[in-house]
């Protein structure tokens, strides 16, 4: 009696929606379409909005090496990116003096940074997870896979091949989903990391720049 209603409830188990592989196997394909989309919108994100380092702290440079603090700005301000929005925000505030532009470059840089890093915690999470996900696919399937089985002795070599193989296609395509996802998700935050040095490079070259201002200028300009 306890084995008919054990094997009953496993039965209506596996007619939940739940217990069926497709819908995992739709999930990862979601999710990968959902990846491809966030790698193309941060790829031409980071392409728009990347400066020439070398040049704009050359130019950079020179125009506060004149002390045209409003040049300065102006050729900054034709640029939208991480290094040369936060340095501008410093900037425009000059005249409080380099310590209290080096607590508005910090401040600056924590929102720049959240707009280049959108997104990419998504795509880790995608990254972490979908091999799990195809994980649980499989092990959807194998269970049918033995269920059937046990209901059909006579074809039980040629149900359970089927049905293994069609489990553990969504392992694989979980592993498809993770691993660009990864590969993506590393160069992207190595961008950013790029980006941020060459914040403090810039954020340096202000500094330096303002503390060598004699007391009697500051105000100025």
């Amino acid at each position: 009696m306890h084995t008919s209603s054990t094997e009953g409830l496993i039965h209506t188990m596996l007619s939940l929606p739940l217990f069926k592989a497709e819908w995992v196997l739709l999930l990862l394909i979601l999710l990968s379409l959902v990846s491809v989309a966030i790698m193309v919108e941060r790829y031409v994100f980071y392409k728009r909005h990347s400066i020439k380092i070398d040049e704009v702290k050359d130019s950079f440079s020179k125009f506060l090496n004149d002390g045209d603090f409003e040049g300065a700005a102006k050729y900054l301000a034709g640029f939208d990116s991480l290094e040369t929005n936060v340095v501008l925000f410093g900037l425009k505030s000059h005249q409080l003096g380099p310590e209290s532009v080096e607590d508005l470059l910090g401040g600056g840089a924590q929102m720049e940074q959240a707009r280049y890093d959108k997104w990419l915690s998504f795509l880790a999470t995608i990254a972490a997870n979908a091999p799990f996900i195809g994980l649980f696919g499989t092990v959807i399937g194998i269970i049918r896979a033995f269920n059937d089985l046990a209901g059909n002795m006579s074809e039980a070599s040629s149900s359970v091949m089927a049905g293994i193989s069609e489990a553990l296609s969504t392992t694989a395509v979980g592993l498809l989903v993770a691993i660009p996802a990864v590969v993506a998700f590393n160069i992207y935050k190595s961008k950013v990391k790029g980006h941020t040095e060459n914040l403090g490079l810039l954020a340096s070259i202000l500094t330096s720049s303002l503390k060598s201002v004699p007391a009697s200028e500051k105000g100025k300009d």
